[in-house]
């Protein structure tokens, strides 16, 4: 007697990234980032220097006013003010950037999802990935700007602790723009709001995390905690390391719990009505 095969379809797991099925297809994250990158900077006159020029215009206005009219002064530690503010607003740009594309990319790639099939997630991670593009070109003008401030200001710029946390930083920006991107990309498809709320939210974070200002002109413990409740507040503390700043470790591990809690409920979130996205996109 002939045996018979059966074949079971079921939906894919919901808890999950779907790693083996992003392995599969992990030739579209090129085309995607690139497809992005080429869109972001094609007709512009300054191109890729956009991705440098922004930090550095931030970094001069927030160093004027912070700097000279709030009276937090020319150094934090041993570093020059400037400085210490571009290496915030350099690891912020990932998730500010990131957020944004990513919030924007299932309905700006509605077109595709309606007509194959890849996983979704493949869309969001990608838009993050453009961001971490910008990331690397303005990181290249951090070591310029360590290494030039270090000799002219005379203060010890440590290399190694640079090379090590830096990448971790990273990662972390990475995890925290994913689950809040993934969250609100599966909630822009369903409700348009989202897209208004995007730069809103954006703002508001920008001001809990200590990108612009050091985490220890915060004194009031309770404020302290709910600041750290933000997802970047512990890459962005994580960095003051290289500085050999100190660090809060309780407001470390609170935003780490954070970035956790919105990287697990967004992806499951997404991969629970990412079904029905070629249908409401």
């Amino acid at each position: 007697m002939k045996e018979i095969t059966e074949y079971r379809i079921s939906p894919p797991n919901k808890t999950t990234l779907g790693l083996a099925e992003l392995f599969r297809y992990r030739e579209l994250f090129y085309f995607f980032t690139w497809r992005d990158i080429k869109v972001k900077y094609k007709q512009s006159l300054l191109g890729f220097a956009w991705a440098i020029l922004q930090p550095l215009l931030l970094m001069v206005i927030f160093t004027v006013f912070f700097g000279t009219f709030l009276g937090v002064g020319d150094k934090v530690g041993t570093i020059p003010y400037a400085l210490f503010n571009y290496s915030g607003l350099m690891f912020w740009g990932i998730f500010a950037s990131g957020l944004n594309n990513a919030g924007n990319s299932m309905v700006s790639n509605s077109n595709i999802i309606k007509k194959i099939y890849f996983p979704r997630m493949i869309i969001p991670m990608s838009a993050i990935l453009v961001a971490v593009f910008d990331f690397v070109i303005a990181f290249v003008v951090f070591l310029i700007l360590a290494w030039s401030m270090s000799i002219y200001q005379g203060f010890t710029v440590n290399w190694i602790m640079i090379v090590i946390l830096s990448p971790i930083c990273v990662l972390l920006s990475i995890f925290a723009t994913l689950g809040m991107g993934s969250l609100i990309a599966s909630l822009n498809v369903k409700y348009r709001d989202f897209r208004y709320l995007i730069p809103f939210i954006i703002q508001v974070l920008f001001f809990l995390a200590p990108v612009i200002y050091p985490e220890d002109i915060v004194t009031e413990p309770l404020l302290k905690k709910v600041i750290a409740l933000s997802p970047m507040y512990a890459p962005i503390s994580l960095k003051n390391l290289m500085f050999d700043i100190p660090v809060d470790l309780t407001c470390m591990l609170i935003s780490l719990a954070s970035s956790l809690f919105f990287l697990i409920f967004g992806v499951y979130y997404f991969r629970k009505t990412e079904a029905y996205f070629a249908d409401i996109a």
